[in-house]
């Protein structure tokens, strides 16, 4: 039988999304290889499990993310699902390849990226993405990365974007990025609908509340935030030394803070991934959390985590500790 999840639209747009989305960036083998048959496991869970939003870039895996998403979203109805992809980086030959790609995936370099937020860029960018997956729409389309290239995104990609959801061609634009700074500047000087937001409102990080939120409040947009895990430290229910924060080992103070943030939640009768996967939920412009999922099994355990109630008390009780900033107005109760 398959589960129901709650939808969310994005605000202004035709767009829903599931409260919890697919992150396809680990079947395009991030860090390590993934078998076929697991990446294809993992979405049919997914499915199963009431998942009807799937995100996915050319960035991944050099382009294996698309076309593993899109063979196994193929069985599918397709007004049954959205699918968002990226662009900024075009995948072009590698005139000089030395055998892995040296960006974190585990594929052959025999592609490599070139950024491109020019307005052809953006529709060429759709174009590759669309014969990869097999689909016959993108749903919504995010920049993807564009910290050193803000003048060509804002003035080129994101009129470009916003041309093609005018016209009906995409349901949503919006840009993803690591920072919260810039992202800010998306939602209160373009014309993006919606942010990607990773790693930047977690238990660990809450600096987009200085900026990202307050946009989205201000402007009537919304955010899905991602990187809750913030690269693994807040993965288990006890955090330890060798665990990465944001793609790097973490440092010894943060594997503190999170130990710290893991005794709250014992003291409630939850876990720490439970909470890191909730908590963006405590402000009311964040509409969904998308979470990467390798295989069936992580795509059960992360359905299990985002499934437990919030225990009445837990956020006040890590505001006392002086773990979390305050709250939100308009967020959820807990």
């Amino acid at each position: 039988m398959t589960a129901t999840l709650r939808r969310r639209r994005l605000t202004g747009t035709g767009v829903e999304l599931t409260e919890i989305g697919f992150g396809a960036s680990v079947i395009g083998n991030l860090y390590r290889e993934t078998p076929a048959d697991d990446a294809a496991a993992a979405v049919a869970a997914a499915w199963s499990a009431g998942i009807r939003y799937f995100d996915t870039a050319p960035h991944y895996g050099l382009g294996l993310s698309e076309r593993r998403l899109g063979a196994a979203l193929n069985r599918y109805p397709r007004d049954a699902f959205v699918v968002s992809s990226k662009v900024g980086r075009l995948l072009v030959d590698n005139p000089a390849p030395r055998g892995v790609d040296p960006e974190g995936f585990a594929v052959p370099d025999t592609l490599r990226r070139q950024w491109d937020f020019s307005r052809d860029g953006v529709l060429r960018s759709i174009d590759a993405s669309l014969a990869r997956t097999g689909l016959d729409r993108l749903d919504l389309v995010y920049l993807h990365d564009p910290d050193d290239h803000w003048r060509q995104a804002a003035d080129e990609a994101m009129p470009a974007l916003a041309d093609l959801r005018d016209q009906g061609v995409i349901g949503a634009i919006g840009a993803g990025m690591n920072q919260s700074a810039m992202l800010a500047r998306f939602l209160r000087e373009t014309a993006a609908d919606v942010v990607m937001l990773a790693g930047r409102f977690t238990l660990l990080d809450q600096s987009a509340l200085d900026d990202v939120l307050p946009a989205a409040a201000e402007h009537g947009k919304t955010v899905v935030a991602v990187g809750v895990f913030n690269s693994g430290l807040l993965s288990r229910d006890r955090p330890s030394a060798g665990q990465r924060y944001d793609y790097q080992a973490a440092p010894p103070e943060l594997v503190e803070r999170a130990g710290r943030l893991a005794d709250v939640c014992e003291a409630f009768g939850t876990t720490l991934p439970a909470a890191a996967i909730a908590f963006p939920f405590t402000h009311p412009a964040v509409v969904n959390v998308t979470l990467g999922m390798r295989d069936a099994a992580q795509v059960t355990r992360n359905m299990e985590l985002a499934g437990r109630a919030v225990p009445a008390g837990l956020w006040d009780a890590m505001r006392a500790e002086g773990l979390i900033g305050p709250p939100v107005t308009g967020g959820p109760p807990g």
